[in-house]
């Protein structure tokens, strides 16, 4: 916060005739004041309060210029703000709050994740298992096909016997090839629920 006027040219010169002046009844602690501010290398500074007790006595003594017109070219002086050193005690405090909050945040991001499933799956023993389990579906998938695809083409080829048309032999390849593929699918779910353990 600003305390003091930087002081300009404008005020040195008037202040020295001010000072130079015999008839001027300045206060002997004012004088003293601005003598020393005068003397001061610059950058120099005028407190505020020098420059209200001078204000006071140039309107007592009714003079010819105003303080405003002393200050028209010294601007306010801010004074560097200087940081106090932080607080070791509050820097530690600071970090554990903030590692706490971090592992708070990892706990609510990852409260869904099972770790015993992750264990109990990660083996490479189980991943054998899981791997002789989609071996298996794939195998039974492909015997599906398989059927149908031989039924069709066995009543194709021996439905020639019976029908002479093209489309009637497509037709009963199809009819067979259907009921053949429901009773692989019959046969395959009654197998998938005996292996899950249903009835």
């Amino acid at each position: 916060m600003a305390s003091a006027f930087v002081v300009g040219d404008t005020f040195r010169n008037k202040v020295t005739e001010l000072l130079e002046k015999t008839d001027s009844s300045l206060p002997q602690r004012l004088r003293e004041e601005l003598v020393e501010v005068l003397e001061k290398p610059e950058p120099t500074t005028l407190s505020f309060s020098t420059a209200r007790t001078l204000k006071n006595h140039l309107q007592d003594k009714g003079h010819p210029f105003y303080l405003h017109e002393l200050l028209e070219d010294s601007p306010l002086h801010l004074p560097e703000v200087v940081k106090p050193p932080r607080n070791p005690e509050l820097v530690a405090r600071l970090e554990k709050i903030k590692a706490k909050l971090a592992n708070e945040e990892y706990n609510r991001i990852t409260r869904n994740v099972n770790t015993q499933e992750l264990n109990r799956n990660g083996t490479l023993a189980d991943f054998g298992l899981q791997v002789r389990s989609v071996k298996a579906v794939a195998v039974t998938i492909f015997n599906f096909l398989v059927t149908v695809i031989a039924t069709f083409a066995c009543s194709y080829m021996g439905s020639q016997y019976l029908f002479t048309d093209t489309a009637a032999r497509v037709i009963s390849a199809v009819i067979a090839a259907s009921v053949v593929g429901l009773a692989e699918l019959y046969v395959l779910v009654r197998t998938m629920e005996g292996e899950l353990g249903e009835p």
